[in-house]
């Protein structure tokens, strides 16, 4: 069975949706086997909830908590014995081969990249969600970990997460774009400049150039690349104007007995719909190139994410992901190519 080390205590529903997520995810899949880090009681008191495979689920015990506003350097240093920390050194001692946590992200990638470290040849591992589009889902790298990037990161994070969508989202060929204000290939600032023709210069990618922001939601790409300062802005604009329509929409179905009668008659088709662009049915945001997977869930992540997050660790640890990563870095382009 693939094991996943979850941090029942992170997050803003933590322990009981962490817990139901898992119990979900062990009922969803036989092949899946749970660690539930944290503190032993109040974990065992919300699993006498549930009914579940015992032989697919282990409560391991951890007496302290990381808190979302906590320095996470210090946290990590401090806290040993935390659910967050022990549940990555339980990948780290491949104890486990993936690591969940709806905590603080600050605490996830220090801890990430200090505790489980990075695969051979990565530069930098980047925060990398799968975001909803109208037709799909596209995998954002980076949109989070790397505010000041290079060029080689960029390459590598299009190379990375190529595998990822190939592998794990099942796309084909998949399309990588970098972040541009034009389509043309003299546009953008310096960083932009200077990856271009890097990415150009990958037979293994499927490069198609330059995409501007409005393009993204459409479905434009596949894999976008872009420093993490211009990605987590993609991504919080995306997230804050997805929430604004539904009210908007919402507003509008309830402001009359006209639009009542109409709502309830559009109701199923619109929550189907809905659902489509719901991230949550996607799992959490990968940080990918590490010597293990570890990812990062919404910290109000609800059970379906968190369901969702583990059945995507298991899924990327029968694919093999990190031996094609490390196999992918052995052919890098350099400015002089």
């Amino acid at each position: 069975m693939i094991k996943v080390a979850l941090d029942a205590m992170g997050g803003d529903n933590a322990p009981k949706e962490t817990v139901k997520g898992a119990i979900e995810a062990i009922n969803a899949d036989s092949d899946t086997f749970v660690y539930l880090v944290g503190l032993e009681d109040v974990i065992n008191k919300e699993l006498a909830n549930y009914k579940y495979n015992k032989d697919q689920l282990e409560v391991v015990a951890a007496s302290e908590v990381i808190e979302t506003g906590e320095p996470p350097v210090m946290a990590v240093r401090r806290k040993k014995d935390s659910s967050l920390v022990k549940a990555l050194y339980m990948v780290k001692e491949k104890k486990a081969d993936a690591f969940v946590s709806a905590g603080s992200s600050g605490a996830i990638l220090v801890g990430g990249q200090t505790i489980v470290g990075r695969l051979k040849g990565v530069q930098r591992p980047p925060m990398s969600p799968l975001v909803p589009t109208m037709n799909g889902v596209f995998l954002l790298a980076d949109a989070g970990a790397n505010v000041d990037s290079r060029p080689d990161f960029l390459v590598q994070w299009a190379k990375m997460g190529s595998i990822y969508m190939e592998n794990v989202v099942g796309v084909k060929n998949p399309r990588v774009a970098i972040v541009n204000v034009g389509l043309e290939e003299e546009k953008g600032n310096q960083l932009v400049k200077e990856t271009f023709p890097l990415l150009k210069a990958c037979d293994d990618i499927n490069f198609i150039g330059s995409i501007e922001a409005r393009e993204i939601p459409n479905g434009g790409a596949d894999v976008v690349v872009c420093d993490a300062f211009v990605g987590n802005v993609i991504l919080k604009l995306y997230e804050g104007l997805g929430g604004g329509l539904i009210k908007k929409i919402k507003g509008v179905l309830m402001s009359s007995l006209k639009t009542k009668i109409g709502a309830l008659l559009i109701k199923n088709k619109l929550k189907e719909e809905l659902k489509t662009m719901d991230a949550s049915q996607y799992g959490g945001a990968p940080l990918v190139g590490l010597n293990g997977l570890v990812v990062k869930t919404h910290g109000n992540a609800k059970s379906t994410e968190i369901r969702n997050s583990i059945l995507q660790c298991v899924k990327f640890t029968k694919m093999n992901i990190n031996d094609k990563i490390v196999k992918s870095l052995e052919n890098m382009p350099t400015a002089n190519d």
